[in-house]
């Protein structure tokens, strides 16, 4: 790794912990102090972070409002099953190749060589030619590496989980040494090293290989004050009792014994389509009509539907009225 790489991105660092929580804020990204921390240190030492939680609880915001706070590119990689390295850091564009082919097969039986020697000689470069950058297509990985602009990069490699363990393997040469071999080309190496996050909703492990090479986080379903606070920074158009009242609902209905709860993209969903019917207060109906909104199943949504929606409800109400009241006398 370069000196003059890692100099180059720490001089754009934000300076504390408390500064990057503000720019992170200005980014409409609510981060508390764990995540603030574990993102400065990242940046700092140069590390990779992985971010592990429910899915719909942030993760991928991170990345998202960080890349925004720094000025920096976004370079995104959604993981799934049976991605591979064509997919994932390069492949050869076959097509050009063998249109490259035709031609120099045509410009040569024009020039016939005098004998073989000399015909081996002439399309020797050409074969160099052929496993150039020219006819190199550059996915994700590889593009991230290579970005060494005037704007730092941040890497996200979302959803890991998703990827077999054998993809995994072959991130860690990026993660340990931010380089990746191509045979046809040899080593190629980060000049100035992407900020790189890594995304896991835990649908199976991750190795311990991968996970000792980044800083660790897990990050929970928010809890009442900091929803709230999400809400008021995401949807600001949607009125204080209402934001109140949904942010108090979805930590009841988290308590509720479902197949798959809401997370924060859901609990925003629904503050929208409320604002979106003109509603600044919840109630039972409004609850029954729009709570497909926030179950993804239907059988949390027959399970929820009617009388224990009004049974979440009530309990939503009377949390709220605590926390009014607990604010007042603050």
């Amino acid at each position: 790794m370069e000196e003059s790489g890692t100099d180059a991105r720490v001089e754009r660092l934000p300076a504390s912990i408390d500064e990057l929580q503000e720019a992170l804020a200005a980014q409409h990204y609510v981060a508390d102090r764990s995540i603030a921390v574990s993102s400065f240190l990242a940046l700092k030492l140069g590390r990779p972070l992985f971010l592990e939680g429910e899915a719909g609880v942030g993760k991928t915001e991170v990345a998202k409002a960080l890349a925004a706070a720094l000025g920096a590119e976004l370079i995104r990689l959604q993981c799934y099953e049976g991605l591979d390295v064509g997919h994932a850091v390069y492949e050869w564009d076959y097509a050009r190749q063998l249109l490259e082919i035709r031609l120099l097969e045509a410009a040569h039986a024009l020039e016939r060589p005098p004998d073989d020697a000399a015909a081996e000689d002439a399309v020797a470069p050409a074969r160099a030619h052929l496993f150039s950058e020219t006819f190199l297509l550059k996915r994700p990985l590889l593009r991230a590496l290579e970005s060494a602009g005037e704007r730092p990069t941040v890497l996200l490699i979302d959803e890991i989980d998703r990827a077999d363990e054998e993809f995994e393997g072959y991130l860690l040469e990026l993660l340990s040494d931010f380089q990746i071999t191509i045979p046809e080309l040899g080593t190629i190496r980060a000049t100035t090293p992407p900020i790189v996050i890594l995304t896991s909703n835990r649908t199976r492990e991750v190795h311990d290989a991968l996970k000792r090479r980044c800083l660790y986080l897990w990050i929970p379903y928010p809890d009442f004050d900091k929803e709230l606070r999400i809400i008021e920074a995401r949807m600001p158009q949607a009125a204080r009792q209402l934001a109140e009242q949904v942010a108090s609902f979805i930590q009841e209905l988290r308590q509720v014994e479902l197949y798959k709860v809401p997370g924060v993209s859901e609990t925003l969903d629904w503050v929208a389509a409320l604002v979106a019917l003109d509603r600044d207060r919840l109630d039972q109906g409004i609850v029954d009509e729009t709570i497909g909104l926030l179950l993804k199943y239907q059988e949390d949504v027959q399970a929820v539907r009617g009388a224990r929606a009004g049974e979440v409800l009530a309990r939503a109400l009377a949390r709220g009225a605590r926390q009014s009241g607990a604010t007042s006398r603050g």
